[in-house]
Parts: C-alpha cells; structure tokens; sequence
C-alpha cells in the first residue's frame, strides 16, 4: 500500500489536506506509526475511539472516526467506522486490475476448502489466503489490506451468522469466482430455515459480475435446485451423476484418500494427505477452481498433494507407538 491521505480521504468521500503517505492499516491503537490508517473500531470490550488522542500522540497518518473528536492528527470523518473499513478494503482491491479473488461461503468445510485452493491456485499465482478465522466484517478487511501487486490470487473466506453479512464481504471484496461448500443447519436459530440459510450463502454473488462462475456442492439437497442464468454454475460432486464435476473410484487409506476427478474428457488421479469422504468434496471444488484459470490437471494434483490439515483438523501425531488424531477444532 502506497497511496495519500487525500486520496483515502477521497476514497471515503471527505476532504483532507494532508501530503503524508500511508503504506499499512490497522485498527489496533498499539499499533500505529506515522505511516498508519487507523481505524477507531467500536468493538464488543473495546472502543477504538477512547484511544484517538494517544494515537494521535504517537504521530499516526491519519484517523478514521464517525466521532467528531480534536486531536492533533489528519481525521476523516465517517457515519460509521465498520461500514468505512468495508469501503475503503472495496477501494484498496479494486486497485488489482488482474487479482484473481476466489471468494467462498458454506455451512461447514470453508476453510478446508480455502486451504485446499490455495494450494492449487498458488502452482500458478503467488497467492494470498484468508488466515485462521479473519473471515468476518474486521477479518475480511485485514486479509484485503496484506495484498500488494506481487500476488496474483486471493482465496477469501466468507462467514456469517446473520442474513445480510455475506452480502456486505461479496460487495466488499467482489470475488471474480465463487464456491459454496454446503448448506447445514449452522445458525438456524438466526435464519429460521435451511432455506433462510441457502439465500444468505447465495448473497456471495451480489458482489459478482453477471456471467461470472460460482462452483456449488451438487450432492447438497438445497444447493442442488439452485439456478440462476446470470452466472455460470458449475456443480462438482460424488453421488450426483448430473454434475460437471465428479470424483470417482474413491480409496481411503490410513492417511491418504484416494480418488479420480472427472469433468468431461479429463481424467486426473488426486491423492489428498487426509482422509474423510468431506475432504473429496473440498478438494472437488479446488480442482474445479484450478481448472477454470487454467491450470493442468497435472498441477492441480501436485497443488493438492501439497496440503496440510490447519489448526486442530486431522492433525495425526505418533506418540509412544500410538497413532492419535487431534481434530479438536469448534466447528458446527
């Protein structure tokens, strides 16, 4: 990042006279230097504007409030600080003319799926992936701010709790291709219906241009029904002879599961380092992902191979002579 305090300003429809340039973002007032956006977040235990005037002290570039607070630092007034930080991460990668972003969404399997991807995408792209859990309104925003013009992917994760969410990240960060793992019954209680749950995962594409390909689970009994003829839908999956994209001759192993991915005339072995019929399906809309930008087959399986279970999914430990298998993670 490199760009002028009249010109994020401006981003953030306000008019500031300041000629400093700001290279980071940070919504942390611990850190901040003189070439920092701040954002003042009002958060759950903290609010970021009760730290504006020791941000200003330490010289920060320039502060983005929806309080009309004096301090001796550049400040760019907004109605509301989450909304800017959403804005302005808009800006920021609509200044990557050839960034390929994968945006994806799904009841269970995001961030299996995100990792798989990434994996493929980056034996083409030097690419960037959402890390841990920054999948939300704050997360979202953190991830777009570590792009620079060296990466070519960004692989996005999408989550929610709520209708209306997915909507404001697809808008935010305006994914060229889409991929929804599946709809459960994960937040329900606020959706009322797996239904309710379908259209609040298809708000992905609000942020999409028309004509561009979403790829969807096609064993999922609600993904399944899904059409919409402003976008190219490509379905992958394992029981459901109807899709583009199948897996076939499927073999589990001890720490491997094996399988054939199929679309059309290609025919590719893929071996996954996991092992779970749920794995076939992430690593299904990975291939799908790399076929459509252009990556061989061949590639898409080394891409694959490559992988390695995050955090505490399926991490499988030798300890005294005893195999054990840490999958811990708080999933749905």
């Amino acid at each position: 990042m490199n760009l002028k305090v009249t010109e994020i300003a401006k981003a953030l429809n306000f008019n500031v006279n300041s000629n400093k340039i700001i290279n980071r973002v940070s919504i942390d007032s611990r850190d901040v230097d003189e070439n920092t956006l701040f954002f003042a977040i009002k958060g759950e235990r903290f609010d970021g504007h009760d730290f504006i005037e020791d941000v200003a002290k330490k010289g920060v570039g320039v502060i983005v409030s929806h309080k009309d607070i004096s301090c001796d630092a550049p400040l760019i007034l907004v109605e509301d600080t989450r909304k800017a930080f959403l804005d302005f991460a808009s800006f920021y990668r609509q200044s990557f003319k050839d960034l390929i972003i994968v945006g994806l969404t799904g009841s269970v399997g995001k961030t299996t799926t995100k990792e798989m991807t990434a994996c493929v995408m980056a034996r083409k792209y030097k690419t960037l992936k959402t890390e841990g859990n920054l999948n939300n309104e704050i997360g979202m925003p953190k991830t777009i701010f570590r792009l620079d013009e060296t990466f070519g992917c960004g692989v996005i994760e999408m989550g929610m709790d709520n209708a209306g969410q997915i909507s404001e990240l697809s808008r935010s960060c305006k994914p060229d291709c889409a991929i929804i793992t599946n709809v459960g019954v994960s937040h329900i209680e606020n959706l009322s219906s797996r239904d309710g749950i379908l259209k609040a995962k298809l708000e992905i594409l609000d942020g999409m241009q028309k004509g561009s390909t979403i790829f969807m689970n096609g064993d999922n009994d609600k993904l399944q029904t899904v059409k919409n003829n402003d976008f190219n839908i490509v379905f992958f999956g394992i029981e459901n002879k109807n899709c583009q994209v199948l897996a076939q001759k499927i073999k589990e192993y001890d720490l491997t599961t094996e399988f054939v991915a199929v679309k059309g005339d290609i025919k590719q072995k893929i071996v996954i380092p996991t092992v779970g019929i749920h794995n076939v399906y992430d690593a299904l809309a990975a291939f799908s992902v790399g076929l459509e930008y252009g990556i061989t087959p061949e590639e898409i399986a080394k891409g694959l191979l490559d992988y390695t279970p995050s955090g505490m999914r399926q991490r499988v430990k030798t300890v005294a002579g005893k195999t054990v298998i840490e999958d811990c993670y708080n999933a749905s």
